[in-house]
Order: structure tokens, then sequence, then C-alpha cells
């Protein structure tokens, strides 16, 4: 829908899409978090976010703040939705939610200086999307006033893995000045919270006039503003994307909001909600808002189980199978096997920074890589050999680029592709092949409108990816 439809009333959502879901390893992972994955369902938490806030009279189009690495997979999934945002902002580092909420908000304030925005991390879960869009209208008036409206969830049990906000007026859904913010509790804290009635599950979602967001900033953690405000003034356009500068980004705090403003600020309000709301920062809450059956078994993918109670199990290319076990998770992907119990996901996170500190590949990325072309799979890898599986999405290029160390043969399994080989520019159809040696310039597309997937086998003696020379990207890679 174009900016013309937009209601000059209208929020401005402001999608936060840092992060890397590690206790939901193996299938979040820094390459391709929880965010861009779809938990439930077909659609990512991502495209789940950014259609909650599509209807174009009451929301202005998205400002979208990602991360370098998650450009392109946020433009594919936004494209699958029909939703074009008003500015991909791309960060060259993370620096957490007070940096990234500082920028949008400086760069919606250019646009308009009586901006509302609506922050929103990009990997909640929310089933009563009515409830929580009655909740936004109700708190856009406290807006008007300079206050800055949080969005607490009643509590349905006593969870130790949210942060907790009392509120200065329980009861009722009126906003009610913030009384005291609590980090995670015990189990016992937990419980007496859920008893008191007055605490709420903090759910990070923020509501608030720019030029105030700006103005708290600038009195409580002025290096943000700074910092951010530099970054806007070294950024550049690159393709669709507003692209930060990196030395002046780089040099803001790493603080969330929560800590650098609204723990301080007089202005935090809070607004009592029952929506549905679930952060799923571990298995545990997957599981809770999961199918469960009667035996309190959530299944996804390829999974069995028999004699089994509550436990969550998840086959991802492989088949998992479980007999007589009790409260476990077992999540499979093509490279990594997960086992915990429920009550220990809390510390796979713990165990994912020690496969990083051991420069475990598994800890960094999966089997399959996403590209802004499509992506790639590794089959097998033997001595001065490798095998992969490539898909190129309709339209999509791979750069111009040569190899030193390796030759390369591709079989096109179905589709159509269209190849440069040093001078010539040859088609290759289903069932044909092209060899290509070592040190040839060479460049893959996918000319057709299917999804075009083929087979390299890679020969040499050094096979890594960092043996590419990129002669011409259109993606402006470097």
């Amino acid at each position: 829908m174009s900016p013309r439809n937009e209601s000059k009333q209208a929020i401005t959502p402001v999608l936060l899409c840092g992060g890397t879901g590690t206790r939901l390893w193996p299938l979040s992972r820094d390459s391709y978090p929880k965010q861009f994955i779809a938990m439930q369902g077909e659609l990512s938490l991502f495209q789940q976010t950014a259609l909650r806030v599509s209807d174009r009279a009451s929301y202005r189009r998205p400002i979208v703040v990602v991360n370098e690495d998650h450009r392109f997979i946020a433009v594919d999934q936004l494209q699958a939705i029909d939703i074009a945002p008003a500015t991909l902002i791309v960060e060259p580092v993370g620096r957490n939610t007070a940096p990234a909420a500082a920028v949008a908000a400086l760069h919606a304030s250019e646009q308009d200086g009586d901006a509302k925005l609506l922050l929103m991390p990009a990997d909640h879960v929310i089933e009563d999307e009515a409830a929580f869009t009655a909740a936004v209208t109700s708190g856009l008036e406290a807006t008007g006033s300079g206050r800055i409206v949080l969005f607490g969830i009643e509590p349905s049990s006593p969870a130790t893995g949210y942060g907790y906000i009392r509120q200065e007026q329980p009861g009722g859904s009126a906003v009610s000045r913030v009384a005291e913010f609590v980090e995670k509790p015990d189990p016992v804290t937990a419980e007496r919270y859920l008893a008191a009635g007055d605490y709420l599950w903090n759910s990070g979602i923020v509501l608030v006039a720019a030029r105030q967001l700006l103005s708290e900033l600038e009195r409580h953690a002025p290096d943000v503003v700074t910092a951010a405000r530099a970054s806007l003034v070294d950024g550049e356009r690159d393709l669709d994307f507003l692209r930060l500068g990196a030395e002046a980004f780089g040099r803001a705090p790493s603080i969330s909001i929560d800590h650098s403003v609204l723990e301080k600020s007089d202005h935090a309000s809070v607004i009592r909600v029952r929506c549905g709301w679930a952060d799923l920062g571990a298995w545990s809450a997957v599981w809770e808002i999961g199918d469960q059956d009667a035996a309190g078994n959530v299944l996804a993918g390829q999974a069995v189980c028999d004699d089994s109670h509550n436990c969550y199990l998840r086959g991802e290319g492989i088949l998992v199978a479980a007999v007589g076990v009790e409260d476990m998770i077992v999540v499979a992907t093509e490279d990594v096997v997960l086992v915990t119990r429920k009550d220990s996901d809390q510390n796979i996170k713990q165990l994912v920074e020690r496969l990083k500190q051991e420069k475990h590949a598994a800890a960094f990325t999966s089997r399959r890589v996403h590209r802004p072309w499509g992506y790639y799979e590794s089959i097998q890898q033997g001595h001065r050999y490798q095998v992969k599986r490539i898909t190129v999405k309709p339209g999509g290029k791979l750069s111009l680029q040569k190899h030193f160390h390796r030759a390369e043969h591709w079989v096109v399994v179905n589709g159509t592709a269209l190849v440069t080989r040093d001078a010539e520019t040859v088609l290759i159809r289903e069932n044909e092949s092209i060899y290509l040696p070592l040190g040839c310039v060479h460049r893959l597309e996918n000319p057709g409108k299917l999804d075009l997937n083929l087979i390299e086998v890679q020969s040499g003696g050094y096979l890594a990816e960092d043996d590419i020379v990129r002669i011409e990207d259109v993606y402006d890679r470097v």
C-alpha cells in the first residue's frame, strides 16, 4: 500500500530484529536466528510481527532495524507477505535495543516531528491480536502527554524467565504509572508476584512519541543518542537499505532500552494486557504454547513417541523417536541433536557459548547457509572434494567471481541456469552440466520463474568459503 493511504495520525511500528535466540539452539543460530524461523505454522515470528501492524488505517509502514547479516532474509520474508517497509535500517554491529530505538526515533522524527513509535521485538507470539490492538489504541492518548507506555502481560503462571513490572495502581486496563521494574525472579518470588496481582510480565513492547523517547535518552543515556545521530549522518543508502555508519554506531554502548531509559524515567507507564503473549526465549516456552496431546507432549516435524509425558520433540530432517521419557526436550536438525530436561533449557546458552569458544561451526551456522540469491547446503565433504546443493531463487544472481584453489562442476537438477564462464555465456538446462576450471571467472544466474536447483562438486586443495574473489556483485557484498 502506498504512503498516500496512511493516516497522518497512524503509529510508526519499529520492528527490532536483533538477537540470536541462543536458547533455541540448534534451530536458532547466529546465521539464521529464531525471529526468522516458523516456530509454529508457516510464517516466521518476524512475519507475524509485521502482519500484526499491517492495517494502514492505524499503522504506517514499518521501520525495520536489522543486523547486517540478516538484511536479505528480512527483505525476502517481507516480500513473501507483500509488506513494503518504510525503511530497512542496517546495524553494522549489534548494540542491544537502546541504540536501535534511538536510530529509529531520529529517523522517524526527520519524516514527522510528531511521530509515535511502537517498538516491537520481532520474536514474540501474540495469539489474541484484537486484544493487543485494543491495548495499543488505549495507550495512544497517554503518549500525547509525554508518557512512555509499556505493555504488561497479565501473568498466567509464576514464570521465572521474564522480567516483571509492578503497577502503581493495579487492576483494570487503564494506563498506570510504573511502580517498580523487577529482574527475572526465583521460583518462590515468582509465586509471590503471581499471588499479589499487581505484577505483570514485561513484554518489551513500548509505545512512545519519538520526540519524548529522544528527550529521555538525552537525559539518561546521552552517549546512545550521540552515537546514533553520528551513525545516521555517516550512513548511506545501499540498494533498499539505510546502512548506518559502522565506526559511529560501534561507539554506542551496548544497552537495552529498559536499562538505559525505562527504569530511570519518571514517565514510564504500563497498561495491563491479556493477549496470549509469549516471548519464545526457551524451548520450554515453545512447549507451553504448543498443541499438546493428551499426555502433554508436543510433536513438531518428524517426531513420534510412546509412553512419554510432557515432552517437546522436534525433528528437522531426521526422525525423533522417544519411549518412556518425561519432561524432556529433544530437537534434531540435520547436523545437531539436542537433548535436555525442560527445567534445564535455560542452560543451553552456556553450552552454545562453550561451543563458540571452541570455534565449533554448529554454534554459528547450520548446514543450510542463506545468501541474498538463495541458499546452499553442504551434502558431503572429504579429502580435496566437497559436494553442495545450491538453490537460486528466480532472478537470483551469484557474484561474478573466481577461485585460486578449487575447480567446480555444476549439474542442474531442475530449472534453468545462465552461466558466465570467462568470455562465454551458456544456458544450462535440467540434467545438463558445466565444468569451471580453477581460476576461471564465472557467475551463476536463474533467469527463470521457478527455483533453480543444482549440485556443485568442488575439487581442490582448499575449499573454504573465503576462497572467493568477488569481481562484481549486485548485492554489494565485499
